[in-house]
């Protein structure tokens, strides 16, 4: 009996070894086709303010926020910046210049943030069903970092933008699905669509291979989640041609996802050839409904336009990739947050 029991704690360790080595692989260091850069010397760096009480947290992660010193209007904005796996808020800020666009347009940031003791990469567990129910685990406590923001900050709650890269980008389209209302945009970078995996080992094998449609169409997993909403958030997905830690395909799976919760026709679309790409948009009388900017030379990441891009820098975070368009820029110029005039 020993030896029986001894042979399968050694079988069960051997599995959890190869399952480790799987998401390490899945989340290696991207090596992309097109050059990157940093940040300019000398800029001083932003600091994001931790804050330890902001609910009851079931998720247990830990919020950070940006908060710009001066010229904040009395009701700001508030930007929600989801980081992916091997990421940290500081990371990606550094890279992307969100706080930088901050202080530019005023608007309170907001970086929740994964804990590796929740995650040994530092994904936000958007696989885990227990994780991303309505008021439930990680989505609650994000949630909660929202609410206490707004009441902190004075925060204009119609408008309210959320956006996630990779493991972030399938927890923004969480959110999405479960509180559609309190968003006035959202952006899902190199994320997957809602009900894509069940488990750590389904969410793997769905980013390399493309996730399989789920009975019904990909539209059934958001609508019954919230079978009652008649009008959804305008969302913008963004996904790098050559990515290959989460399948392209995944991109079309959330078009396609977002198309149908919406009722719209994929035929009533209008395409276009970019320098970077190909963008896909769907507008109705109110406006932007949906958009897909498909980005070309570009793996796993969120495309930053840097200003020399020909010089062999990096940006400090491998997953912020020098791209022909700036995913915040963009983002930012869709949602109408402006920059303060003088």
């Amino acid at each position: 009996m020993k030896f029986g029991f001894g042979k399968s704690l050694a079988r069960a360790l051997k599995s959890q070894k190869k399952f480790r080595r799987l998401i390490e692989k899945a989340f290696k260091t991207p090596r992309n086709k097109v050059k990157r850069t940093r940040p300019a010397p000398g800029a001083p760096k932003p600091v994001l303010v931790e804050t330890t009480a902001f609910g009851s947290n079931p998720g247990r992660l830990t919020m950070k926020t940006f908060v710009p010193a001066a010229r904040l209007p009395k009701r700001p904005a508030l930007v929600v910046v989801l980081h992916g796996c091997r990421q940290t808020p500081e990371s990606l800020d550094g890279a992307a210049g969100f706080s930088r666009l901050a202080k530019e347009r005023g608007f309170v940031l907001l970086y929740p943030e994964q804990r590796s003791a929740n995650n040994s990469q530092r994904c936000f567990n958007w696989f885990r069903p227990s994780a991303v129910a309505r008021d439930r685990g990680e989505l609650l406590s994000i949630r909660q970092m929202i609410e206490h923001a707004c009441e902190k900050h004075r925060i204009d709650r119609s408008r309210i933008f959320v956006t996630g890269l990779s493991a972030g980008g399938a927890m923004t389209a969480a959110l999405v699905a479960n509180y559609p209302g309190l968003f006035a945009g959202a952006a899902i970078i190199a994320g997957m669509p809602v009900g894509s995996a069940r488990d750590a080992m389904t969410a793997l094998r769905a980013m390399k291979s493309g996730a399989t449609p789920p009975p019904g169409g990909w539209g059934r997993p958001v609508a019954e989640i919230s079978s009652d909403i008649k009008q959804w958030p305008p969302i913008t997905i963004w996904h790098g041609m050559d990515d290959r830690t989460v399948n392209p395909a995944n991109a079309l799976a959330s078009m396609a996802q977002w198309l149908e919760v919406q009722g719209i026709a994929d035929s009533s679309g209008y395409a276009e050839e970019k320098p970077w790409g190909r963008l896909q948009s769907w507008r109705a009388a109110d406006g932007l409904k949906l958009a897909f900017y498909s980005v070309r030379n570009m793996g796993h990441g969120l495309p930053i336009k840097m200003r020399d891009a020909t010089r062999p820098m990096r940006s400090g975070d491998p997953y912020v990739i020098a791209a022909e368009i700036s995913a915040p820029a963009e983002l930012l110029r869709l949602w109408g947050l402006k920059r303060l005039s003088l």
